[in-house]
């Protein structure tokens, strides 16, 4: 049924139904619809358009048919409707006769599909929130688990200097927080009412918008009508926090893959979330992390589109914003999937906590810890660098490490240097140097990693 048909005598043809129709992808905000179904409803007795009896017979049948929907009772499929709104009266019609005509008194699928949508993102934006604080969570247990494990810092993928695991681990905790919080903007933004704006000018029927908002949970109405059915910020918001949530969970993914390489060494991946080779016996494949890095591009893609899509669009609605919904609906899925998967391979890392120490002795990460020491003599630090700089090609052309060169084979390049600069070149010496606020000495990163678990429960 459509509900726009008075005006047509002829059918659409089925290629353009194939085009328009969107109950195929829009039936995932049935029980959205019918909610605000049930609070324009009752707007409509206030105002005068619906007597108590019919109101309560609307609000029976529509909350029946929620039930219905969030138990997957409902066939969309065979009813051949245009989308969600015409499947939500065509079975009040049936079920009420024209009591199921009256409902739609004063509103338009343009202010519909604008509520329906916003109560959709909201529902997902709290669903999400727990998603992220769940990898947030996995972070922290595994930084937890190794403690005291040293890893290679890497700039240009280069060994730089030695951090802690766990420092590395807090880094992404700080991305996804930052996920959290663009989560809960998105939700304080966005958290305002269309209903009653009408196709673009607002209804002639006195409902009260106010009372609307809040029986639906919103804040606020909208305060313009054209920039009420209009307005798709709150999904591009969606689809941008998506996409920066899931750029990070493409770098920790990019991270782990190295990390679990033969060449690294320096963890293992559970059975769980890896696959084998049909052709190599021995292989161990990171498939969760890379389909996790994979899936950024249709993330992405899907921001692009509707960007694209909204740029040109002139005011009020025009249905080229029908394609703001199955990018939003796929990005949504996948970013969940990848939260979840991802808190799962963080479950099942194992570090070897021997390789990565012999790695972060290597590639002459301690070369600024010789600067440093030489800045302590005396020496200006851009001198001391040069000096460190020949003490590595010296160490290089010995085809050892910094630490095993003899003291007078040091003094041949500095002659300041003396006995004491062993110990500052130690592994444990230059990472817990760093004893500063967000530094990754050992008891910078312990009071850290304890603050972010006390304080994990009060995320959201």
């Amino acid at each position: 049924m459509a509900l726009w048909g008075g005006r047509f005598a002829g059918e659409s043809s089925s290629m353009f139904k194939q085009v328009n129709d969107s109950l195929p992808f829009d039936q995932v905000m049935a029980a959205q619809d019918m909610q605000g179904s049930v609070i324009w409803s009752r707007a409509l007795k206030k105002a005068g358009v619906l007597t108590e009896d019919e109101q309560q017979q609307l609000e029976k049948a529509l909350t029946t048919m929620k039930q219905k929907a969030e138990a997957g009772e409902l066939d969309f499929a065979a009813s051949g409707e245009e989308d969600i709104h015409s499947f939500v009266e065509a079975a009040l019609i049936e079920e009420l006769g024209d009591i199921g005509r009256k409902l739609h008194t004063g509103r338009s699928r343009n202010d519909q599909v604008a509520t329906d949508f916003r109560l959709w993102v909201r529902e997902h934006v709290d669903s999400l929130k727990k998603d992220v604080i769940g990898v947030i969570r996995a972070l922290l247990n595994v930084a937890s688990r190794h403690q005291q494990a040293i890893i290679p810092g890497y700039t240009h993928l280069q060994r730089a200097q030695p951090i802690h695991f766990a420092h590395w681990c807090l880094a992404y905790v700080e991305m996804f927080k930052r996920d959290l919080s663009r989560l809960n903007d998105l939700k304080k933004r966005m958290n305002q009412c269309p209903l009653g704006s009408g196709a673009l000018a607002g209804t002639t029927y006195p409902v009260d918008r106010q009372e609307i908002a809040k029986e639906l949970g919103f804040t606020s109405p909208c305060l313009n009508s054209l920039d009420a059915v209009s307005d798709r910020d709150f999904v591009l918001e969606l689809l941008f926090t998506a996409s920066t949530s899931m750029m990070h969970l493409s770098r920790m993914a990019e991270d782990m893959i190295f990390y679990n390489s033969g060449e690294a060494g320096f963890l293992q991946l559970g059975d769980t979330v890896t696959s084998g080779s049909s052709l190599m016996p021995q292989k161990k494949n990171p498939d969760a992390l890379e389909l996790m890095r994979g899936k950024c591009g249709r993330v992405f893609g899907s921001l692009q589109a509707l960007l694209v899509t909204m740029k040109g669009l002139p005011l009020a609605y025009n249905k080229d914003m029908q394609e703001d919904k199955e990018g939003a609906i796929d990005t949504v899925n996948q970013w969940h999937c990848c939260l979840c998967i991802a808190s799962e391979v963080l479950d099942s890392t194992g570090l070897n906590e021997d390789r990565c120490r012999e790695a972060a002795t290597q590639g002459f990460a301690n070369a600024t810890e010789l600067a440093d020491y030489l800045v302590g003599k005396g020496i200006p630090f851009r001198t001391g660098h040069d000096i460190a700089g020949k003490v590595v090609l010296l160490a290089i052309d010995k085809g050892c490490a910094i630490e095993e060169l003899p003291l007078n084979d040091l003094q041949s390049v500095c002659d300041k240097i003396d006995d004491d600069v062993y110990p500052v070149l130690q592994l444990e010496y230059g990472v817990n140097q760093r004893n500063i606020l967000g530094g990754t000495s050992a008891e910078t990163v312990t009071k850290a990693l304890y603050k972010e678990l006390e304080s994990l429960d009060k995320l959201g």
